[in-house]
Order: C-alpha cells, then structure tokens, then sequence
C-alpha cells in the first residue's frame, strides 16, 4: 500500500476537520437513532396473529424491508465510526487504499469516505 507523499492529514485544517468531525458527530447520532427505531418497527411488523394471509405477507415483506434498511444503516454507522477513528489516529482524509489525499468535494459529499474516487470506482467494479 503506497503512501503518497505523507501530505494527508496536513493539508486539512483544523477547522475544516472539526467541520468533518461535527457532521460525523451529527450522522452517526441520526444513525443510531433510525436503527433503533427500525428494529422496533420489525419487532412489531407482525405482532398482530389474527391477520389474514395476504397481511401476513404484507408484515413480513416490511418487516424483511425494515431489515434490509437497519443493515444498510448499521454498516453506514459503522464507516462514520471508522471515519472518526481514522481522524483520531490522523490519517483522516487519506485514502485507505492507495494513501493519497481524497479531494475536498469528495469528503464534502461522503464525509466517512474511506476511498478516493479512482479507488472507490475500483471497488466497485471488483478491482481491488
């Protein structure tokens, strides 16, 4: 794994970090706050036994739904928590892939970004 030139963390100021840090902040709360409420949700997607079948299907297409989308948040919550270690350990802003500096619009977009855009277009198309 290359490094670049070691520039990383320094070239995101202090204030534009703690920009980062309290949208992180923000998102990982809203996070934890939908993944609870999504687990009580499919908890109680069918708590109702004299539905008819046709609601029963219904109840489990939601609460399989609710599922998928406390998932999709979990991991989500879990990059925006990877995000503030790596600011902690300061190598934030890095790529974890190649080392190189991830470009300002990026992190302004993805703030728990872990790849710069020519890394994360090679994940995706299993590349790497």
């Amino acid at each position: 794994m290359a490094f670049g030139c070691g520039i990383g963390n320094s070239m995101i100021d202090k204030k534009r970090q703690d920009v980062y840090k309290k949208r992180l902040l923000g998102k990982q709360e809203e996070l934890r706050g939908m993944v609870s409420r999504t687990e009580l949700d499919g908890r109680s997607a069918d708590d109702d036994p004299t539905q008819d079948p046709a609601d029963k299907a219904a109840s489990s297409y939601n609460k399989e739904f609710l599922f998928s989308q406390s998932n999709s948040d979990r991991s989500t919550l879990a990059d925006v928590q990877d995000a503030l270690d790596r600011m902690n350990e300061g190598t934030y802003g890095e790529c974890v892939l190649c080392g190189e500096e991830m470009s300002p619009k990026r992190l302004e977009a993805v703030p728990w970004a872990r790849h710069c855009i020519p890394c994360q277009e090679k994940q995706e198309e299993g590349l790497v």
